[in-house]
């Protein structure tokens, strides 16, 4: 066997498929793969690769690389075929792995390519940069984003593409002079691991099966970059999303539904009209029947919006949770009629109008994934199922027992029910479908709907394009990467803290604006969180959700109740906000050495800098 040396315009490539280890050499810098990749089976057992079948150079019109056969996996009828490759024209490097012969649900995973050694151990302080960051670090796209300094004791858990722990399926690592973005260019079945051992946190893809087999060629995209800063990966990465067609703006979202630009600058409100906690439910406390049972009649939240109205608010997005039969998150994808104790659909009717009225957006909650076993229309043939047959279970939420309905069904309801409230004459202008853009996209194994991840995405976003065509303004709860381009507006997206529902939690590792250094001109965040508020939902005890919407140009949050104290902060926010939604986010910066000195640059010349010791906020 033999290693083998490919020439890029301005890197080097070079593998020995037999030791299974390839290098990249850049700027005089090497990054090597010293670990052996290797199949987990699902009885738990795991085989590395063996000695290759057999090897060689692999050339197309646009690339260059080396091909490798692996077939002695004992007793497994798995022959794997691997190829790392450099593209002509870019300098990209390829690694790509096919899996064939494997039986149904035999494999749990493949890691292919290894991870790139780091090369810096645990202890070793990195010098800061000129730019205040640590010379070696590893950027994951966890929530808003996570930067892990090189050297520290940070111990991450691996993740999910596609879910909290994967808005994004980029990863990326600066060592000193160069680094490297990671891009799951096949992004739909694939977990990442984090390695820790020799020093140094590793990272690399985990591959996993599509409805039970590896069905499919699987690939990597590595871009490798001289004196680089995870400034330089969302803009790479954006670039990518770009050409592939999938970058959708604001701009357009607005073309295809000219209520969308009313949105830019709104205050969020949200608040609810009724709850009912099942007994059956998580929730439930048996001794206190006035946190089971509550309702705000529709009649109580319009006289709300007339007041804020009346205080000079003028715009807003707003966003009613219960407003079905049993209240909030009961009884979907059935939860007609309204609730008829809040005053049914003349009452929902009278909220809608009142808020429109006012000039505000009349937005809802809603829910097409869990499936309510009380739900009239409910039957386990439209639940997802599992690969032996069952059928997913929860009964944490406060509508108590419920499966998952499969999202190749789900669009079908989303359809019926917003028929009925244009029958019902119930003027709905935004919709939020719950969890669409933040739990782990779904597989069923039903033969009478089957659905890959792939297609439960686009089943998804065809749910937020069918409100999208009656005008409705889709949202949903955090950012998904392959759900964005149908999404308007999110719940939030902050950042991954050691707790993500306690208000003293801190940060892990460098929280850093990853999303919307790559999307800020393509969907709208919210934060939530007032002046020198410290903490909150994904919000470092430290910090401000209030000062990371002045640097995220994102609006705030606003109480139905709000004072005018709040009422001239929020507009504050807002009215930057307004501002610079359309505007790309171009950079993020650390000012001082302790990071709490922070300021972005935005397309239009913008610059918004903020202590957030102090709350201090200058835009110029």
């Amino acid at each position: 066997m033999a290693s083998y040396i490919i020439h890029g315009r301005n890197l080097t490539l070079s593998g020995d498929p037999s030791a299974c280890t390839y290098a990249v050499e850049i700027a005089g810098s090497v990054w090597q793969m010293s670990e052996r990749p290797y199949v987990r089976f699902s009885d738990g057992t795991a085989l590395p690769f063996p000695e290759p079948e057999s090897e060689g150079i692999c050339k197309t019109g646009t690339t260059e690389g080396i091909a490798a056969v692996y077939s002695d996996f004992g007793s497994h009828r798995l022959i794997i075929r691997t190829k790392a490759e450099i593209e002509v024209l870019t300098d990209d490097v390829y690694f790509t792995l096919q899996a064939e012969g494997d039986s149904r649900c035999e494999i749990a995973h493949i890691s292919f390519p290894a991870p790139f050694d780091f090369g810096t151990a645990y202890g070793d302080k990195p010098d800061l940069t000129d730019d205040n960051l640590p010379e070696s670090y590893t950027v994951l796209s966890r929530m808003q984003g996570t930067l892990v300094p090189a050297g520290t004791q940070i111990r991450l858990a691996g993740g999910q593409v596609f879910e909290r722990d994967g808005y994004m399926p980029i990863f990326g690592q600066v060592r000193k002079n160069t680094g490297y973005l990671a891009i799951y260019d096949t992004p739909y079945d694939v977990k990442y691991e984090l390695r820790y051992q020799n020093g140094g946190e590793k990272a690399a893809p985990l591959w996993i099966p599509s409805l039970g087999f590896m069905a499919y060629p699987r690939k990597m995209l590595y871009r490798f970059m001289e004196n680089c800063s995870y400034n330089d990966f969302a803009s790479s990465y954006r670039t990518y999303v770009r050409q592939r067609g999938r970058l959708v703006t604001l701009r357009e979202k607005i073309a295809r539904n000219p209520k969308v630009e009313k949105l830019p600058g709104c205050p969020v409100i949200h608040c609810g009209i009724a709850t009912h906690v099942s007994p059956e439910s998580d929730y439930y406390r048996p001794d206190d029947p006035d946190f089971n049972d509550s309702c705000v009649p529709f009649h109580t939240r319009a006289e709300q919006i007339r007041q804020l109205h009346r205080k000079g608010v003028r715009k807003a997005y707003t966003h009613f949770d219960g407003w079905g039969n049993h209240g909030y998150d009961n009884l979907h994808p059935d939860p007609f009629p309204p609730h008829e104790a809040a005053g049914g659909a003349e009452g929902m009717r009278e909220l809608a109008d009142t808020t429109t009225g006012c000039g505000f957006i009349f937005g809802i909650h809603d829910q097409y994934r869990d499936y309510y076993y009380d739900a009239p229309s409910f039957s386990f043939d439209s639940a997802i199922t599992n690969p032996d047959g069952s059928h997913p279970f929860c009964s944490i939420w406060y509508g108590g027992k419920h499966s998952w309905l499969c999202s190749s069904v789900a669009r079908d309801y989303v359809r019926r029910n917003y028929a009925v409230f244009e029958a019902l004459g119930i003027g709905v202008e935004a919709a939020y479908l719950d969890v669409f853009s933040v739990v782990s996209l779904d597989e069923c194994f039903n033969p009478a709907h089957p659905a890959t991840r792939e297609q439960c995405a686009a089943y998804r976003r065809e749910c937020l394009d069918h409100l999208t065509s009656r005008g409705i303004i889709p949202s949903s709860e955090e950012v998904l990467d392959c759900i964005l381009p149908s999404q308007i507006l999110c719940h939030h997206a902050p950042y991954f803290t050691s707790n993500l529902g306690a208000n003293d939690a801190e940060a892990v590792g460098i929280p850093i604006p990853l999303l919307n250094l790559v999307y800020h001109d393509c969907v709208v965040v919210p934060w939530i969180g007032r002046k020198n508020q410290r903490g909150g939902w994904g919000i470092p005890a430290s910090d401000s959700a209030y000062a990371h919407a002045w640097l995220n140009g994102g609006p705030l949050y606003l109480s139905i109740t709000a004072d005018d104290a709040e009422i001239a902060e929020v507009t504050e926010v807002c009215e930057n906000a307004e501002k610079l939604a359309l505007q790309p986010m171009l950079r993020h910066e650390f000012l001082t050495p302790d990071r709490r000195i922070q300021r972005t640059v935005f397309a239009d010349g913008t610059t918004v800098t903020v202590n957030f010791d102090t709350d201090e906020v200058q835009v110029q």
